[in-house]
């Protein structure tokens, strides 16, 4: 009930893979592999970006959340 009404205020890219029902993150690897593939095979330079937002809600107020999600319309 609570990913219905959050994913209906706020809409997450499709390449979401966390906290989602979703086949995981196989899928993004696949298409990062395929990526760096493609650049070793035409010699292209290429530069990836990890973010690890592991600790994001220990740093995050909850009345910070909160305010963001009712101005968001979620009750």
């Amino acid at each position: 009930i609570l990913s219905a009404r959050l994913t209906k205020a706020c809409p997450i890219n499709p390449r979401q893979r966390g906290f989602i029902r979703a086949a995981g993150c196989s899928e993004n690897l696949k298409l990062l592999n395929v990526l760096i593939q493609n650049a070793k095979r035409k010699h292209r330079e290429m530069g990836v970006v990890l973010v690890d937002i592991a600790t994001a809600f220990d740093t995050v107020s909850h009345q910070h959340i909160l305010m963001g999600l009712k101005q968001k319309g979620v009750e």
